[in-house]
């Protein structure tokens, strides 16, 4: 099965998104078990976990705007295959 560059923005954008809830899931993990302990040398693990969370929404912000633009171009090119078509209204 061949992907065309629409599914691959799809998938991708379902991976980031998932990602993203994994990562802020982990934080909130992070923050509420890792409070007052040291985390690899980098710091405190409620600092760290914010710092993750923050990570995490980030990317599950930007798994849905992916997600939108592949909705947006896979709505163009049915717009454009309607009209080549000679379809004028939905049915």
């Amino acid at each position: 099965m061949k992907i065309d560059k629409d599914m691959f923005l799809g998938i991708s954008a379902l991976g980031i998104y998932v990602l993203g809830g994994v990562v802020t899931f982990g934080a909130i993990a992070m923050i509420a078990l890792l409070s007052g302990k040291d985390v690899a040398g980098l710091g405190d693990g409620r600092s760290i976990g914010y710092v993750v969370l923050c990570i995490g929404f980030f990317l599950s912000i930007m798994g849905v705007m992916v997600m939108r633009i592949f909705r947006n171009r896979h709505g163009i090119h049915m717009v454009r295959a309607r009209r080549k078509a000679g379809v004028t209204a939905r049915s």
